[in-house]
């Protein structure tokens, strides 16, 4: 008789938990997220007042690097638009819990 050994699956809550200590849980989603037509100062006031909210967040370096290694496309997380993100991905050449906690990437 074959036998297979298997491995229990690792618990998805330990992977998503930060996002319950998230500030942005309590704020507008539309703060973090550009309607298709925003453009200029428009978008750079709301893209600032989406960074401090996220600049008081304990939780931020982690939302970054969960949007980093995902490729989220769109919104501000960890502080950061989209086109940031992207940046600071290509440009990293180390790990990149070392790229997002220097004082550049913040």
């Amino acid at each position: 008789m074959f036998m297979r050994s298997y491995t229990s699956p690792r618990p998805l809550a330990d992977e998503w938990d930060w996002q319950l200590s998230g500030t942005c849980r309590d704020t507008d989603p539309a703060l973090f997220y550009d309607d298709t037509n925003e453009r200029g100062s428009r978008r750079a006031k709301r893209e600032s007042s989406a960074k401090l909210v996220c600049a008081r967040c304990p939780v931020v370096q982690r939302c970054l690097v969960h949007a980093i290694q995902t490729g989220e496309p769109h919104g501000i997380w960890g502080g950061m638009t989209a086109t940031e993100r992207e940046s600071l991905r290509k440009a990293r050449t180390g790990p990149l819990v070392s790229a997002v906690s220097s004082p550049t990437a913040q």
